[in-house]
């Protein structure tokens, strides 16, 4: 039988073997070659041209043409058609310091506030009781009061207010008394159940100063001035008719006046007061004043009860309450509110 030999794959392993260092044997030599090449251009160089340059004066900036670093060359303000000029000057503004903050009150320019932020209008109302001091308090008697008033706010401590004020008195009994007789007796007229009220309001004007001013609470001095009107009335009750289209007609009964005194005078006042806020934020504030309050009323002439029969029948005079022309003492207390 005859037998095929196959033929062994190791022929082929060498002839790999062989390529891969063929391959190698040729980068070898072309790196060799590229070495030699760098070798002689660098062989080639002339030393004496490198001394030359290492040894050469340095340049002088000065003789360029329009460089020149003498401070009073440089421009005032920067030129806005040379952008060098424009980046040196950002950055000198880049490496300046913040303006300093300035922390204190803010201020206000507006009609309505003040330099340190008060409101430059203010008012005020109030209702109290009135006090009768030294002759005044001998015939009349405490009664209510009120008073409205608004002005200039100059500062936050300093005002200037119009003020108008309603003080109530009651007359007291001995007065009633007295009065009642002289009309009965002296002068025979027929009154019964006399009663009689007396009132003052005036028009003043009030500079205000605050020497005290909290977040909350407050204390300012008040001192005044103006116009007086005193006004006695005595009356008795009278039975009155009124008619409408509804009910009819019906009768009522009111008090009458029967008698009437007036008395007008300059006056002044002054007192202190406290103030409260609910807020330090607040513009409104609450108050509690108590004032002294002088009436420099002119005494009339009159009769009075207590002069004889004789002198009030030989009276031709219509004075029978001299006591509304005497001078007027006493103290308002009030409380209310400004804004």
């Amino acid at each position: 039988m005859l037998s095929i030999k196959t033929p062994s794959s190791r022929p082929s392993i060498h002839a790999g073997r062989l390529a891969a260092v063929a391959v190698f044997a040729c980068v070898s030599a072309l790196g060799a070659q590229a070495q030699q090449a760098a070798s002689t251009q660098m062989g080639a160089v002339d030393t004496s041209s490198l001394f030359a340059a290492n040894t050469a004066r340095p340049m002088d900036l000065a003789s360029l043409a329009g460089l020149n670093y003498s401070s009073s060359s440089l421009p005032d303000t920067p030129d806005a058609a040379d952008p060098e000029t424009l980046n040196l000057t950002s950055r000198d503004s880049a490496l300046q310091p913040p303006p300093r903050r300035r922390y204190g009150r803010p201020r206000y320019n507006d009609n309505a506030h003040n330099a340190d932020g008060s409101s430059k209008y203010t008012f005020e109302a109030g209702v109290g009781a009135t006090v009768p001091l030294g002759n005044t308090y001998h015939y009349f008697n405490t009664n209510y009061a009120f008073q409205v008033g608004g002005g200039r706010q100059f500062n936050k401590k300093a005002a200037v207010l119009l003020q108008f004020d309603y003080d109530r008195f009651g007359v007291n009994g001995p007065t009633i008394t007295n009065q009642e007789n002289l009309y009965n007796n002296d002068l025979g007229a027929q009154v019964a159940s006399l009663d009689a009220n007396n009132h003052v309001w005036s028009f003043t004007l009030n500079p205000t100063y605050t020497f005290m001013a909290g977040d909350k609470y407050g204390a300012y001095a008040v001192v005044g001035a103006g116009f007086y009107h005193k006004v006695t009335n005595f009356t008795t009750p009278e039975v009155g008719t009124y008619c409408d289209y509804i009910y009819g007609c019906y009768q009522y009964e009111a008090n009458a006046n029967i008698d009437h005194y007036t008395s007008n005078a300059a006056g002044f006042n002054g007192g202190l007061g406290l103030t409260y806020k609910f807020s330090r934020f607040a513009d409104e504030r609450f108050f509690v004043e108590a004032r002294y309050v002088f009436v420099d009323n002119q005494q009339r002439a009159g009769v009075t009860y207590a002069d004889s029969l004789a002198t009030v029948q030989a009276y031709n005079g219509t004075n029978y309450f001299p006591a509304n022309s005497n001078k007027t003492t006493y103290i308002p207390v009030k409380v209310g509110i400004r804004f």
